[in-house]
C-alpha cells in the first residue's frame, strides 16, 4: 500500500544464504491490466476490509451488483484486472460470506483478481507477527480460490520488516504450506516495500512464481525521466517477464499532463518512466488505486485515484479523473 512519507525510503536490506542462479524468462505479464480497489481511508485496519463504495451492511448480492457497476466503468478504459486488500479480520467473518461478492462478480465475468493481504495486526511494521491467524486465513482463502484460475495470491503487501533472507524464507514456507495455490498463480512480493526483485528473481524456491512490485516517486525523491527508467529496470533484475507492478499511482485530480514528454514536472516523468518500461518488458501492473486509498490533504478522496466515484445504492458510476493520465496507464498496458 502506498505511504505518504516525507523522507526518502531508506531500504538498505541484508541479503544472506546461496543464491541460485536466475530462472529463464517465462512468459509476458501484460495480461493483468488492473487497478486497485482499496478501502477509504487505507487497507491497514484491524477490523474488516469495506472497500470504497461498499458497506458492511451490504449482502453478497448487493455487492455483487456494486461491483459489477464499478467493474463496468473500469472495463470501458481496458481494466480486466482488480488487485482486492484481506486480511485476518475479513476472511471467515459473516462479512467476507458479502465480501466475496466482490471477488465473485470480477471472476465470473472473466476479469483477474489479485488477493493481497495488508497488515492487521497478525502483522506489524511489516512482517508477520501471528502466523498462526495468517495461515488460517490463507488457507480458507486458497482452498476456497485454489481452483478458480482466475483468482491469484500475494502472501503479504510490502513485507518491509523482514531482512531479505527472512522474507524468501517466509514466502518459501508460505508456498509448502499452502499447496492449494498453484505457484504460477502466486504473487511473492519483492524485498522492502516490494521495492527490489532482484533476491527473489534469483532465488530458485520462486522460479515457478509471479513477482509483485511497487514503485513510487516517494521511495526515491526526484529524478529525471532517464534516471527513472534505469532505476526501475534495475530492482527488476532479470525477472521483468514475471513481474506485475501491483502498485505504482501519481495525483489525477491536480491536472497534470502526462502526454507531455517535456514536462519537467516530477510526476510526469515517473508515470511516463514507468508506462514505458512496462510496455518495454510487456509487463501488467495494477494502478494505485481506482478508488479509495488515503485520504489526501484531509479530502473526500486519495489524488492518486483513478475515478471519482458518484451515484447511491447498486446505481454506481465511475468517472475518470485525468483523461491524459488514463491514456498512459493504458499505454503500459500495451493498448
Amino acid at each position: 500500500m502506498r505511504r505518504l512519507l516525507s523522507l526518502v525510503v531508506a531500504t538498505a536490506l541484508a541479503v544472506g544464504g546461496v543464491v541460485a542462479t536466475p530462472a529463464p524468462a517465462s512468459a509476458a505479464t501484460n495480461q493483468f491490466r488492473g487497478m486497485n480497489w482499496a478501502v477509504l481511508g487505507d487497507n491497514f485496519s484491524r477490523g474488516p476490509l469495506v472497500i470504497s463504495g461498499l458497506s458492511q451492511t451490504d449482502s453478497n448480492a448487493t455487492v455483487r451488483a456494486k461491483a459489477n457497476a464499478l467493474y463496468d466503468d473500469m472495463a470501458a478504459m481496458g481494466v480486466n484486472t482488480v488487485r482486492l486488500p484481506i486480511n485476518t479480520h475479513t476472511v471467515g467473518t459473516t462479512w467476507w460470506n458479502n465480501y466475496r461478492g466482490a471477488i465473485d462478480a470480477a471472476t465470473e465475468r472473466g476479469f483477474k483478481v489479485i488477493l493481497a493481504y495488508w497488515e492487521d495486526g497478525a502483522a506489524s511494521g511489516g512482517k508477520v507477527t501471528n502466523y498462526a491467524a495468517w495461515n488460517t486465513m490463507w488457507s480458507r482463502v486458497t482452498s476456497t480460490y485454489g481452483s478458480n484460475t482466475n483468482v491469484y495470491f500475494e502472501p503479504m503487501n510490502e513485507p518491509h520488516g523482514y531482512s531479505s533472507t527472512d522474507w524468501r524464507n517466509v514466502a518459501a514456507n508460505w508456498l509448502r504450506y499452502h499447496y492449494s495455490a498453484v505457484p504460477s498463480r502466486v504473487l511473492i512480493g519483492g524485498t522492502g516495500f516490494s521495492q527490489d526483485l532482484r533476491d527473489i528473481c534469483n532465488d530458485s524456491r520462486f522460479s515457478g512464481t509471479l513477482l509483485s512490485f511497487h514503485y513510487y516517486t516517494f521511495f526515491y525523491g526526484p529524478m529525471t525521466y532517464d534516471g527513472f527508467r534505469s532505476h526501475i529496470q534495475t530492482r527488476l533484475g532479470n525477472c521483468a517477464s514475471r513481474a506485475v507492478m501491483t502498485e505504482y499511482g501519481a495525483p489525477m485530480s491536480t491536472g497534470l499532463n502526462y502526454a507531455n514528454a517535456a514536462s519537467t514536472d516530477n510526476f510526469v516523468r515517473y508515470v511516463r518512466a514507468v508506462t514505458q518500461v512496462m510496455r518495454d518488458n510487456q509487463m501488467g501492473g495494477t494502478y494505485w488505486p481506482a478508488l479509495g486509498g488515503k485520504r489526501t490533504n484531509g479530502g473526500g478522496y486519495d489524488w492518486y485515484s483513478m475515478f471519482a466515484l458518484s451515484g447511491s445504492g447498486t446505481n454506481l458510476n465511475l468517472t475518470v479523473r485525468n483523461s491524459s493520465g488514463r491514456d498512459r496507464i493504458r499505454y503500459g498496458w500495451g493498448l
